[in-house]
């Protein structure tokens, strides 16, 4: 079973141990915790940043191509597969609320049922995706693209088609794996598919000059081999014996209000994944263009690094928070908030300070010139401050997630990001407001990330961890009995 099985419930009986005083309570179990959440948050992290240089080493060898197929597959990358991306691994963490409350309530048959009912909505989601993926082209030219980086961009989308069924299958079998603390199998699989996904893009792109369609066939074939195996450990290991049981036909019950959680969910995440992707396309419009979308796109790869570390965080709140709740051990879930927290801050800090340290120089690992080195040392300390609110927004995200807070979640990024984040940033960034561009776009768009983590600060300082459990256990023996879920009741 999971590494972390029966952990729950020593850390509850150290925290409800009354012979010890409150500090020596806490350093026990501050250490209790922190091993689970290490053992949990560092495999998460591999797993995130080994995707990540899978699909940036495809833009590399598509770059090495030429001048089109590198736009061509940058424009495929971080605009449609990113989107792509977002909409399912945010879909698949409805699967990660009930998985985790259910392995902490030990209902352990159930979570085989939800991992399969998220590749249902999953795969019911690909197909509208992969629709729009094979009209690619128009689409493109209907947003503004040239016909010649829409049709070598199209080429290149066409063979992340099968992709699009991978995320399918791997989010909601990585969310059932994570739930039970299983994360290490995942890091080790994904570690080795990217090695084996380099020397596949090098054959398939330059030995048999395949091009673009070929190296989008091969990301695609890297992202099935991480499924089928996943797929194989789950079946074959003993860990997951009793929580895989077979093929169910309770995998078709309920999915009207397992897809209301699974687009909250969606909605939450994207909405987060989009807001710094608006920042670079505002920046787009500003009177020197090059400069400021150079310095940004400097920065933004610097923090989405960084922010690898706060989703291993995240996954690793969502799953102890879930747990615990699941589990019946509310002070345990509110510790592991607190826990979890701190120890993301704290990174965050530190890697905020060497950023701060290297302002001046640390553009010279992307580019050499001397402009845009001066530029992003300007947007450092908005670099610095990003990084530190992204030491805590993420974590409490997947808090709730852990708790099934994602549609309140989702109005709250609504409000924060798009009434407040984006006008301030437009009003600040551009001459008819404050003229300070690029910086000035940042600097708004900060602001509604700050008032969001507050936001999500203060709903988590109020939370009643006892009136948690309760919903948890409500909904899962709503779920055990076959009825229809109260999944409504997230808040």
């Amino acid at each position: 079973m999971g590494e972390t099985g029966g952990s729950g419930g020593r850390l509850e009986s150290i925290l409800l141990d009354t012979s010890l005083h409150v500090s020596r309570r806490f350093i026990i179990a501050s250490g209790v915790e922190g091993r689970l959440l290490v053992r949990l948050a560092a495999p998460a992290v591999i797993v995130y940043m080994v995707n990540y240089v899978m699909s940036m080493s495809t833009q590399i060898f598509s770059g090495h191509l030429g001048n089109l197929e590198l736009a061509a597959a940058s424009l495929g990358n971080t605009g449609i597969q990113v989107f792509a991306y977002g909409l399912m691994l945010g879909m698949g963490s409805a699967v990660e609320t009930l998985c985790g409350q259910a392995y902490g309530a030990k209902k352990y048959d159930m979570l085989g049922v939800y991992m399969q009912r998220s590749t249902v909505l999953l795969v019911a989601t690909g197909v509208p995706l992969a629709i729009a993926y094979a009209f690619s082209r128009p689409l493109l030219i209907l947003l503004g693209q040239s016909p010649d980086i829409a049709n070598a961009a199209s080429i290149f989308v066409f063979g992340l088609i099968p992709q699009i069924f991978a995320y399918a299958a791997n989010f909601p079998i990585q969310k059932f794996l994570q739930a039970q603390s299983i994360v290490a199998p995942s890091a080790y699989i994904s570690t080795a598919t990217v090695v084996l996904h380099l020397l596949l893009s090098w054959i398939v792109i330059y030995k048999l000059g395949l091009g673009l369609l070929g190296a989008s066939l091969v990301l695609s074939a890297s992202w099935w081999i991480i499924v089928i195996a996943q797929f194989v450990y789950i079946v074959t290991s003993r860990r997951c014996r009793l929580t895989w049981t077979g093929f169910s036909f309770l995998a078709f019950v309920g999915l009207p209000e397992f897809f209301k959680l699974s687009s909250a969910s969606a909605v939450m995440l994207c909405l987060e994944t989009w807001y710094f992707q608006i920042l670079v396309l505002i920046a787009g419009l500003l009177p020197n263009p090059e400069l400021a979308l150079d310095s940004l796109s400097v920065c933004m790869t610097i923090s989405g690094w960084v922010f690898m570390i706060s989703v291993g965080f995240n996954a690793a709140a969502s799953v102890r928070v879930s747990n615990e709740l699941g589990a019946g051990n509310p002070k345990s879930a509110a510790f592991s908030v607190v826990v979890v927290n701190m120890m993301s801050f704290i990174i965050a800090v530190i890697i905020a300070i060497v950023i701060m340290w290297f302002r001046h120089s640390i553009s010279y690992i992307f580019t050499e010139g001397e402009t845009v080195a001066h530029a992003v040392s300007e947007l450092c300390p908005l670099l610095a401050i990003t990084i530190i609110l992204n030491g805590i927004q993420p974590v409490l995200s997947g808090v709730a997630v852990g708790c099934g807070w994602q549609t309140f979640v989702a109005y709250v990024n609504v409000c924060c990001y798009y009434i407040v984040g984006i006008p301030a940033g437009v009003l600040l960034g551009f001459d008819f407001g404050f003229g300070l561009g690029a910086k000035g776009i940042w600097t708004g768009m900060i602001g509604g990330t700050f008032i969001q983590t507050f936001i999500l600060l203060w709903v988590t300082f109020r939370t009643n961890w006892n009136a948690e459990v309760q919903k948890a256990q409500q909904r899962l023996e709503t779920w055990d009995e076959k009825k229809e879920p109260l999944l409504a009741n997230q808040g």
